[in-house]
């Protein structure tokens, strides 16, 4: 899409009024270290500083946030951080006739266990997910939009709620899931050993360090060895507001070729990109994927099948298109008497 975008612009002679990079990384699935790291690098020992960098995330979703009815632009101002852990457990080996009272097994498996009845703290409110919902106000339906207009009242209500569905939930808190368990060789061996491996989705309002200490607290077992595999903090909150000029050009943007989407809001990227690598060279990044999700595209993500529509294709063409004309504006205009409008 950003090539097709470029080539568009090329045929037409366009010269845009500000420089911009395109960064395409090849190792963006496995943390970009070779690729946008790189290419980061470059930049800043070029001593260049970027206005804004805008990467992949979130989208517009249609019919997906539940009692809003139009299409919602949520455009990601930051990512969770992530953990890995590897659990080991390690005990004398013996035969399936003699076993002891626990095994290697028994004990780690109890050990993920309590991870998994005891999630991390819930911290609706400490994070963008509550500028997502005080944007998002008045397009819900009643009741709905009483409740989120007045959070400070109903914010205990809300945030028990959004802990009901996976999706809602991982935008409230630190996520943890047991992805990976390696035990035993044979049928009548107690094995000597067996090794767990967890993976933590770390919420804009706790660091790697403060995760670590809570899943000691919570193993509470000194049998079980916790090994750090790979962590990084959240990114820090991009700017969001009307004089942030970023904000101004995506809201631009976003009603130019998708006009039937009435708000443009500041969010959450629950996954990972390798915009991270980006921080020493702009304060303000930004993911955001222009294209129609709508509930059942959501499984095909990473999952069977995964495609976009011909029609998403083009959206995402002619939204970079515009993008990088509408950025030739010398200042930006004064902004709305109302915050949520475009």
């Amino acid at each position: 899409g950003i090539l097709q975008a470029l080539e568009f612009l090329l045929r037409r002679n366009y010269r845009p009024h500000r420089s911009f990079y395109v960064g395409i990384g090849h190792d963006e699935e496995v943390s970009g270290l070779k690729g946008a790291r790189k290419i980061a690098a470059l930049l800043e020992a070029r001593g260049v500083k970027l206005s804004f960098l805008l990467d992949e995330g979130s989208a517009v979703l249609d019919g997906i946030i539940a009692g809003v009815q139009k299409p919602v632009a949520l455009i990601a101002v930051t990512e969770k951080g992530s953990m890995t852990l590897n659990f080991t457990v390690e005990k004398e080996p013996g035969h399936s006739s003699l076993p002891p009272k626990e095994t290697s097994i028994g004990i780690l498996a109890a050990a993920m266990s309590r991870l998994e009845q005891n999630p991390l703290r819930n911290l609706f409110g400490h994070g963008p997910e509550l500028m997502t919902m005080e944007h998002l106000a008045a397009e819900f339906k009643f009741p709905l939009n009483i409740i989120m207009s007045n959070l400070w009242l109903f914010s205990p209500i809300v945030s028990r709620v959004l802990a009901w569905k996976p999706s809602t939930n991982a935008l409230i808190r630190t996520t943890t899931a047991v992805t990976l368990f390696n035990a035993g060789i044979k049928v009548n061996v107690i094995p000597s050993s067996a090794r767990a491996t967890v993976n933590f989705r770390i919420h804009s309002a706790e660091t790697a360090a403060e995760v670590l200490e809570a899943v000691r607290s919570t193993i509470a077992d000194d049998r079980v060895r916790i090994d750090v595999v790979e962590a990084f903090d959240p990114l820090p909150i991009s700017p969001w507001d009307e004089q942030t000029f970023a904000v101004h050009i995506f809201q631009k943007t976003i009603l130019d070729t998708f006009p039937d989407v009435d708000s443009v809001v500041p969010g959450t990227c629950v996954g990972n990109t390798d915009s991270r690598h980006f921080t020493n060279v702009t304060k303000a990044i930004y993911r955001f994927n222009p294209l129609l999700l709508r509930q059942d595209d959501l499984p095909r993500i990473h999952g069977l099948n995964e495609r976009i529509s011909i029609e998403n294709y083009e959206k995402q063409v002619e939204f970079l298109f515009q993008l990088i004309k509408n950025c030739d504006i010398e200042t930006l205009p004064e902004p709305h008497a109302n915050s949520h409008e475009l």
